[in-house]
């Protein structure tokens, strides 16, 4: 699996591994975006941005397999930056994406904000 930058090429296949509706070409525009390319599928993606002293995850889906690997641009980014990383999670997501995050070096670090009436709860990682 190779992780690369996301192009306009890739955005019907991160529309289809989203879990929400998403307009994929803004997205490719205005966050970095990387997917995990699987020979020429893209299994994966993180879109990711930087705001108010943390890089912040802002999309993540996909093959639970590739998310590890798809976590170390942000997390190699903010380490470069000497930022913390921070990822929000809805309550009721899939443990694996807790798990990932645990096995990456994610803190747990209380709730989150609201997302159209679905409590979140937010992780973090230092650098």
């Amino acid at each position: 699996m190779h992780v690369r930058d996301a192009t306009d090429e890739d955005a019907d296949a991160v529309v289809a591994l989203a879990d929400e509706a998403v307009d994929a070409a803004r997205l490719i525009r205005d966050r970095s975006v990387r997917v995990a390319d699987d020979d020429g599928e893209v299994a994966g993606f993180v879109a990711y941005d930087t705001w108010r002293g943390a890089v912040h995850v802002t999309r993540l889906g996909g093959d639970p397999a590739a998310l590890g690997d798809l976590l170390a641009a942000p997390c190699e980014f903010a380490a470069r930056e000497d930022l913390p990383v921070e990822v929000v999670l809805p309550d009721d997501e899939d443990d694996d994406f807790r798990t990932i995050l645990d096995d990456e070096g994610f803190e747990d670090a209380g709730a989150g904000p609201m997302f159209d009436g679905r409590r979140t709860r937010r992780y973090r990682r230092q650098p």
